[in-house]
């Protein structure tokens, strides 16, 4: 009886340690599968900032040429300048080859492979991706065929090239879309079968092209600290007016025939001279601040920052060492900065350090920097320098607030494309159009339409620039009724167009402050009306409309060949 019951609890003890073992086992597994949460945001009490400008004043020279703002939202390109011998021999050369201009490179891809030549051009609407443009090209290289093919989104523009031997059979218009974009879910493509619809696309795609551009130049002396005190610089050093004649041409703008820039050139309300230059066909107006109007008794200088406060880029000029902080000017629109500060060789020869500081949210651009950013003046670095400069507003029109406008403009000028391509497929066709067909799509057609995006852009801009006066009353100072600053481009300026049309918030993207850390000042950026500019883009935009080749530049009517017979006879504008 004992021997039984001894051998039950020995099976019940083993049980028990089985069941033990087995916990700690399934224990352990969970623990192996537990990650650990991340650590809980800081405050900003909690939060370490960067030391302050005067901070680092304060620790002596030498000074950076660039520091980031106390919380961020900035990335630095070129902190290192030191050279063991100052000695001219000593200053690198970084250009094997010649700088590239970045651009869009779907923008030219139909003028290039399309215009002119046999193609074929399709139109449909999809439920989740909207309107979309098909152009397709049959090519043949090296004994192989292939098929070229862009499709048109609201969202971009994709390419590729694909060789007809991978493919099973010859596909249809829908196939030749989803091998682009698998998403696509229509059940159909109709023919283009207008003769002139390859000048509707090419004015489509190279909408983002822009060939001019306006830069800003503020001039920063020693120990100066604040956006008062760089936009009330009268005086220009001769360090400084030998870098502005590097720069470009000192032009007079009393009836000055190039782009102006939003410059005054018929009743001097802007100043007498500026400075230009016209580099690898495009045209570069410089807002100078010593030579914009200065207005005594303005502190915040809002003659001059109109101008180079509604640029995108900007050039901080140095005599000396000065530390520049990308949030001392108060801007809705400068997103990228390029300083330049002056030293010398040991031989005395002109050579300047280059730091370029940008948003968090702008992608980085080239050309990049050498080590150390030292360069001589010279040809190559005045290409390198204006070459960077045009890259970063390029780059700058890929931050998150101007992506999104660009993509909104985007969608309506394709949305209007759509429309008049079907249309005008109608027409030849001899099928009937209704009149709220010819209503919806303009009287002026896609030209037309696209004149009424950009001025609904501009007016939307005079809304915005009302609500932000609403909105910050007691940093505002008096101001005309209507807001908002023009256009200051023609339609061939996509990008410019963007940028002039959207007013941002005036402080570093990447970081909201409370009260605690509140904005060094209200912008006063966004909301200034330029009447005059109103007046020239009206007049670029009806030139356009009136004369659309002086756009378009082309060397043939680009007339595209149906690939199909077939055609909707739905009375209704959307397919």
């Amino acid at each position: 009886m004992m021997e039984e019951l001894y051998t039950n609890c020995s099976i019940l003890f083993r049980i028990m340690i089985l069941r033990e073992n087995q916990s700690c086992i399934k224990g352990s597994r969970l623990d192996e599968q537990r990650c650990s949460l991340p650590a809980p945001l800081k405050t900003e009490e909690e939060y370490i900032p960067y030391p302050s400008i005067h901070e680092v004043l304060q620790k002596g020279w030498p000074y950076p040429l660039i520091i980031l703002p106390q919380f961020g939202g900035y990335w630095i390109e070129g902190t290192s300048h030191n050279l063991s011998s100052p000695a001219l021999s000593d200053v690198p050369f970084p250009w094997s080859v010649k700088v590239k201009l970045e651009s869009d490179p779907t923008a030219k891809l139909y003028r290039k492979h399309f215009l002119g030549k046999e193609h074929q051009n399709f139109y449909s609407s999809d439920v989740s991706l909207g309107y979309l443009i098909l152009s397709v090209k049959y090519e043949q290289s090296e004994k192989q065929e292939n098929l070229r093919l862009l499709l048109r989104t609201r969202t971009g523009t994709k390419h590729d090239l694909i060789p007809i031997s991978c493919l099973n059979e010859f596909p249809n218009a829908v196939q030749m879309a989803k091998l682009l974009c698998e998403n696509v879910n229509v059940e159909r493509f109709f023919p283009v079968l207008y003769p002139k619809a390859s000048q509707l696309i090419v004015a489509f795609d190279e909408h983002v092209i822009s060939n001019n551009f306006k830069f800003g130049v503020i001039y920063q002396k020693p120990g100066q600290t604040t956006e008062e005190e760089v936009f009330s610089n009268t005086e220009e050093s001769l360090g400084f007016l030998e870098f502005l004649d590097f720069l470009g041409d000192k032009i007079q703008l009393q009836d000055f025939r190039g782009f102006r820039g939003g410059l005054d050139v018929i009743r001097g309300q802007t100043g007498t001279e500026s400075v230009y230059t016209n580099f690898r066909g495009k045209e570069i107006m410089f807002h100078v601040s010593t030579k914009l109007p200065f207005a005594e008794g303005d502190s915040q200088q809002l003659q001059r920052k109109r101008h180079i406060g509604n640029d995108i880029v900007a050039i901080i000029f140095q005599d000396e060492s000065t530390p520049f902080v990308p949030d001392m000017i108060a801007s809705n629109f400068l997103h990228a900065y390029v300083v330049v500060q002056l030293t010398h060789s040991s031989s005395g020869e002109t050579l300047y350090k280059v730091s370029v500081t940008a948003r968090d949210d702008v992608p980085f651009f080239g050309p990049s920097l050498p080590n150390p950013a030292i360069f001589r003046k010279s040809t190559e670095f005045r290409e390198f320098l204006l070459v960077k400069l045009i890259n970063a507003e390029y780059s700058c029109y890929r931050a998150e607030k101007f992506a999104k406008l660009k993509e909104r403009t985007r969608s309506a000028l394709l949305e209007s494309l759509f429309e008049e391509l079907q249309l005008r497929s109608r027409c030849m066709m001899g099928l009937p159009v209704e009149e709220d067909d010819k209503t919806e799509n303009g009287s002026g057609g896609f030209f037309e339409n696209f004149k009424r995006v950009i001025r609904g852009r501009s007016q939307s801009l005079d809304t915005m620039g009302i609500s932000m006066r609403k909105q910050q009353p007691a940093t505002m100072p008096s101001r005309p009724t209507t807001a908002g600053l023009a256009l200051s481009q023609s339609v061939a300026e996509g990008p410019k167009a963007i940028a002039a049309s959207f007013a941002l918030p005036g402080r570093s993207p990447s970081r909201t402050r409370t009260s605690r850390f509140h904005g060094r000042r209200s912008s006063a950026i966004g909301i200034e009306n330029i009447q005059e500019e109103k007046r020239d883009i009206a007049e670029r935009i009806q030139k356009v409309v009136d004369s659309p080749e002086t756009l378009l530049d082309l060397k043939s009517d680009g007339s595209s060949s149906p690939s199909s017979p077939e055609f909707p006879s739905r009375k209704s504008k959307h397919i």
